[in-house]
């Protein structure tokens, strides 16, 4: 394994408030040899039901690596709900801002084969509820980064990125699961994160360069997400690594190496990735340095089973090489 060097976070005292929005599910996780085919019957080797949720998964990650985060959320009254508030909770996440409802708590149902790779089916339960009004504006006071995904629904997630703008929060949005996003929405963010296939549907089929283009051949990209109103992307390339398209800065596209690891679950590696990213930025970092470090936190996620279990420390990912 190598990995590249990465200065030591400053750590929450230090580093501006986190607000995450969005979903918290159990994720219901079954290991297999391969994934199945249509119709087909496998034998699993293992199963867990860890917390998870893409929006609760980036907060902990967040927290895990030394941001002072809050989330805001809706579980249900039942046992899978009472184990995300612990599981948030117990990383260090302010959870007061997150709904218990008559609604089931969103479950994930995840298959997990022997390379690491995973299919996932949602079901959104209580993350369904999460409506406008429960955004409450007094919860952005002093945030910095307002991390946002499509989880829960879309009015939900642009009236939090309203009020993260109209707090001066810098607005991350993690356009996953891809959904068309309206113009509006666009415009209040200030980063947007997404793989590849997310960056060409959300372009229109726009046909991105391969993983080993070279930087220049990104270039055509960067216009594209610009006519958007976007300045800053990140596109993750999978075991490829990662893009910063940038216009802004000196140099408009740079590369991020991956940081190779021998994977054992991807599940989750991408919210780590994402949660690293918020941490940075609110710690005060240029989007290429958080990119650069938040490579790193996915890698090392990825080599261990379960989604928040594991998410490294800052001290873990300070001294993992």
């Amino acid at each position: 394994m190598n990995a590249p060097t990465v200065n030591a976070p400053t750590g929450a005292a230090n580093a501006g408030r986190i607000v995450v929005v969005g979903s918290l599910n159990a994720d219901l996780t079954i290991y297999t040899e391969r994934l199945p085919l249509p119709g087909e019957t496998l034998h699993g080797s293992g199963f867990a039901v860890n917390p998870g949720g893409k929006s609760a998964n980036q907060a902990v990650a967040a927290a895990r690596l030394g941001g002072n985060v809050t989330l805001i959320g809706a579980v249900g009254v039942d046992d899978n709900g009472a184990m995300l508030l612990a599981s948030t909770a117990g990383a260090g996440v302010d959870v007061t801002r997150v709904r218990q409802t008559n609604a089931p708590t969103g479950v994930a149902v995840i298959s997990v084969d022997a390379a690491g790779e995973n299919s996932i089916i949602i079901a959104a339960g209580a993350n369904g509820t999460l409506a406008p009004a429960h955004v409450d504006r007094a919860a952005f006071d002093g945030a910095v980064v307002v991390g946002l995904c499509l989880e829960v629904p879309l009015e939900t997630v642009q009236a939090a990125a309203q009020a993260g703008h109209d707090a001066g929060a810098r607005v991350l949005l993690n356009l996953s699961p891809y959904a068309p996003i309206p113009e509006a929405l666009a415009g209040l963010t200030d980063v947007l994160l997404v793989n590849a296939h997310e960056a060409s549907q959300f372009l229109g089929g726009f046909e991105l360069p391969s993983p080993e283009a070279p930087e220049a051949e990104w270039e055509p990209a960067v216009a594209q997400f610009a006519a958007h109103g976007l300045a800053q992307v990140l596109v993750t390339l999978g075991s490829q690594g990662s893009v910063v398209l940038d216009p802004s800065a000196g140099t408009p596209v740079v590369r991020i190496a991956p940081t190779r690891v021998d994977a054992v679950d991807t599940t989750g590696a991408g919210d780590a990735f994402t949660g690293a990213v918020a941490a940075r930025l609110a710690a005060g970092d240029a989007l290429v340095d958080a990119a650069r470090y938040a490579s790193v936190a996915a890698a090392m996620a990825a080599t261990r089973r379960g989604t928040q279990t594991a998410y490294p420390t800052a001290a873990e990912l300070s001294n993992f090489r």
